[in-house]
């Protein structure tokens, strides 16, 4: 908001170069589809019909204006509304001609069409059995689990922890070991195939595996109260929505009951780096600073985030291992 008043104030002549800004129909569709959601601007060219110069052409302004937050994440370009300019009546009503606009012409109804193809490209990803991948079992267990085991005795609230995006089963060899019940949960038949076949090598017998969205009504019933702890171990980069995403796993731990503490939030996934290589294993975001963390923590109802960032050592011999990794970790906020 101080940012913005004092853009607006240093301006030579503030409101009258508003109206100008705001004049522009297709500046106005702009505003409309960045208040909704933050979108790309390849994305914001599909839904408004326009070649992508254009698009930033217009955007120009409206950054300058302070009336936007424009972004880069890798060669993308996000924008979003700058909520503290809404609180100008003028913006506001600006953002309503736009929404009308966006309305007749169907732009604001195709997000969720964006939003869906986002999500397209990680499930037919994940869909395909990879040509190459190392099998799962291959590898027989080593001392980790005994150690995991054997440690896990020190600690208290362990009888359930959902693995969200279990994936290949990597992180039961963690879980199973350390919880009396691990929920394993993703929604691809051919990562939950690998990762039966690992828990099945292991002989892990606590280990039940559910295919579903994490927003699914019938699975929030599935675990009851909640989990001890819900982790997520290098999904949040392929979420749509990581905001989405982080809501859900709080709403997946267990609230604060009879002096236990209330359930937390496991997220492990990768500081914010430049290989766009990555793009090509589905994933959408090139990971995110800590502040981000926090902020998608906090904005998700979770309380006492703290972010650590991981040794390189620690980061495993796959084909990310070159990332730079770290985990967030917070608790579901006391809702009474």
């Amino acid at each position: 908001m101080i940012e913005y008043i004092e853009r607006v104030l240093d301006a030579p002549h503030p409101r009258w170069e508003l109206y100008r800004v705001i004049a522009e129909p297709v500046r106005l569709r702009l505003l409309a589809l960045a208040a909704e959601e933050e979108l790309a601007i390849g994305e914001l060219a599909n839904l408004l019909g326009e070649s992508q110069p254009n698009v930033s052409r217009h955007l120009t302004p409206l950054k300058q204006a302070g009336l936007v937050l424009v972004r880069r994440h890798g060669t993308r370009t996000f924008v979003r509304i700058a909520e503290a300019a809404t609180a100008d009546v003028v913006v506001a009503d600006a953002l309503a001609s736009g929404r009308a606009l966006c309305d007749k012409d169907g732009s604001l109804g195709r997000i969720a069409g964006v939003l869906a193809e986002r999500d397209r490209v990680g499930r037919e990803f994940f869909a395909q059995q990879t040509d190459g991948a190392r099998d799962p079992v291959a590898d027989a267990a080593d001392a980790t689990s005994a150690y995991v085991a054997a440690l896990a005795k020190l600690l208290p609230d362990r009888k359930l922890a959902i693995d969200a995006g279990t994936g290949d089963g990597g992180l039961l060899d963690v879980l199973a070991p350390a919880f009396d019940r691990v929920v394993a949960i993703d929604r691809s038949d051919a990562q939950l195939e690998r990762a039966r076949a690992r828990v099945s090598q292991r002989g892990y017998s606590n280990v039940q595996f559910v295919k579903t969205d994490l927003s699914a009504p019938a699975f929030r019933k599935r675990v009851g109260h909640g989990a001890d702890v819900v982790f997520a171990s290098r999904i949040l980069h392929h979420a749509p929505r990581p905001l989405d995403l982080m809501r859900q796993l709080a709403a997946l731990a267990r609230r604060r009951t009879h002096g236990r503490a209330a359930g937390a939030v496991v997220v492990l996934d990768y500081a914010r780096h430049d290989d766009e290589s990555m793009r090509s294993n589905a994933d959408l975001w090139l990971g995110f600073e800590p502040g981000e963390l926090l902020r998608l923590a906090r904005k998700a109802g979770l309380v006492h985030p703290e972010v650590t960032r991981l040794p390189a050592a620690w980061c495993g011999h796959g084909k990310d291992a070159h990332l730079p990794w770290q985990v967030l970790v917070a608790r579901r906020q006391d809702d009474g």
